[in-house]
């Protein structure tokens, strides 16, 4: 990744993220929007708390962090909202923690997990983890020229098709926005976008880790049937600690398949 500001000529970054992709992975970030989706995998990885921030003072934000198999890990999880005490979901959140978490630990790759609400139309059933194959947003809707296209920002997600061969995960496209419900404007967007999963994280954290240029997947387990019979709030809430299980346990074998790896080989 080249740092901003650096004014070196493109060929001179190609050659250096040339190289990048050569070299074995060392250090990941792994963001999570809830605490109960983050201490699965926290406990899983054996990672401790970091006590000694490095964010800005006053942000909530945590850090675990740690060794497992020759990989540097670090989760990081946006925290709670100082004035309500909820978990600080959605794409602000996960915007500033990606932003921040790039400058601050030059990962080699970001794994964004999470739940995820899921359509049964279009296969999606309850505990299903996806590899997320592009992002986009449902509820930025800008009815103009071009910034519609603005708007949805679709983007792909880092190709890794011998992690998808190995590890037989379902592929999918995943929409985001700020809600938990959808709206008949979001379905029609989310149906427009194609897309088999929503969430309230991924299409933020694509932005921001396209902008610095550094590769990011997209692991997601559906906790609720968005175009199902029960209401998705109830669902949810029902299914969450499960399936914060069943999540923690595939991010656990996608990090074993990338030990000794470089991003090629992904």
């Amino acid at each position: 990744m080249v740092p901003p500001g650096d004014e070196r000529p493109p060929q001179v970054a190609e050659a250096k993220e040339c190289m990048a992709s050569k070299a074995p992975i060392s250090t990941i970030v792994i963001i999570i929007a809830m605490q109960t989706e983050a201490l699965p995998l926290v406990n899983k990885l054996n990672l401790s708390q970091d006590l000694h921030s490095q964010f800005p003072e006053g942000v909530p934000w945590v850090r675990y962090h740690g060794s497992y198999n020759n990989l540097n890990i670090n989760i990081l999880w946006p925290g709670k909202d100082t004035v309500l005490g909820v978990d600080n979901v959605g794409t602000v959140s996960a915007s500033l923690v990606t932003y921040a978490s790039i400058q601050a630990l030059k990962p080699d790759l970001i794994i964004n997990a999470g739940t995820a609400g899921g359509f049964k139309a279009k296969g999606a059933s309850i505990g299903d983890v996806y590899l997320a194959s592009e992002t986009s947003f449902y509820d930025r809707r800008i009815p103009l020229p071009i910034k519609q296209l603005y708007g949805i920002c679709s983007r792909q997600a880092f190709s890794t098709p011998n992690l998808l061969k190995e590890l037989n995960l379902k592929v999918g496209k995943l929409s985001t926005g700020n809600s938990l419900d959808m709206c008949p404007q979001d379905e029609a967007s989310i149906i427009a976008n194609d897309a088999v999963v929503k969430d309230m994280e991924g299409a933020a954290v694509a932005y921001v880790a396209n902008l610095l240029k550094v590769p990011t997947i997209f692991i997601k387990a559906v906790t609720d049937i968005v175009d199902g019979d029960k209401p998705t709030a109830e669902e949810f809430l029902q299914n969450l600690a499960p399936v914060s299980a069943a999540l923690g346990e595939a991010v656990t074998r996608v990090v074993d398949f990338i030990e000794g790896k470089c991003l090629s080989e992904l």
